[in-house]
């Protein structure tokens, strides 16, 4: 009797088995699921750039090279990385309808799906600024009032103080910041566009990208008030001080001149 009360089981013993085999399955899964999730991953991004390399043939080639490696009629696109793509073609700037001296927005002829697809073949192509995530630019929470003190500081002898562009030499100008998405600020910041310095990470970062984003949005969103006067891009009263000083002094210097001239005629006659 003693023998077989030793040799029977603890009421416990069958869930202890159990959750030891659960441990097992669940360790196996975490072995091999990471990697088959890898795989699969790998082969959508070489998907994405194989369908991205015939667009850019089609679309791209005869300016930039078979290759990306560019040509007389544009730059080479090795290292540009899949920001400035996204950014180029999401705004319509590419590909550019002639050359010149800037090129301007124009309506978008390629799909999101299609504009990620030439992104991944041109970062193959070579390390550079990745397209940012909506977390990355989205301005909720940002710091609206360093975003100004930043804007001003880069970025207004170029864009004006609130955004509103202004010219350049040479026929470029820096372009209106109105209606421009966060993803597009952000990426142009990556990137320096045209005649735009480019402001990394390691220059400005993150954070302080979405404080300017948020600026932005601010003093060019739909709820902003403007009380009266002329815009003046924006300025401020200094500006349309001068304003009035400069053209209204004028007008009364020039209605000065006029009364005088007619009273000298009349005393002549």
């Amino acid at each position: 009797m003693k023998k077989l009360s030793a040799r029977r089981r603890h009421p416990l013993a069958a869930v202890v088995v159990l959750l030891l085999a659960l441990a097992a399955t669940g360790g196996l899964y975490a072995a091999f699921a990471p990697a088959g999730k890898a795989q699969a991953d790998e082969t959508a991004q070489s998907l994405a750039i194989d369908e991205g390399k015939k667009l850019y043939t089609v679309g791209c080639a005869s300016c930039h090279g078979t290759g990306g490696q560019g040509t007389t009629d544009g730059p080479s696109l090795v290292g540009v990385g899949s920001a400035a793509v996204d950014f180029q073609v999401g705004t319509g700037r590419m590909p550019a309808q002639q050359p010149g001296a800037q090129v301007p927005k124009k309506p978008v002829i390629y799909t999101q799906a299609e504009i990620d697809q030439l992104a991944a073949y041109v970062a193959s192509l070579g390390a550079g600024p990745i397209t940012p995530t909506e977390k990355q630019v989205d301005p909720a929470g940002a710091d609206t009032a360093k975003g100004g003190e930043l804007f001003r500081n880069n970025c207004a002898q170029c864009h004006n103080f609130t955004g509103k562009g202004g010219a350049l030499t040479n026929g470029k100008y820096a372009p209106d910041l109105e209606g421009v998405s966060p993803k597009h600020i952000y990426e142009a910041m990556q990137t320096g566009p045209q005649s735009m310095p480019s402001f990394p990470d390691t220059t400005m970062p993150e954070q302080e990208k979405k404080d300017i984003i948020a600026y932005i949005k601010s003093v060019n969103g739909d709820e902003t008030a403007s009380p009266g006067g002329l815009a003046l891009g924006g300025l401020g009263p200094v500006s349309e001080g001068l304003f009035a000083w400069i053209f209204g002094l004028g007008a009364l210097v020039a209605t000065a001149v006029w009364v005088a001239a007619h009273t000298a005629k009349a005393k002549k006659s």
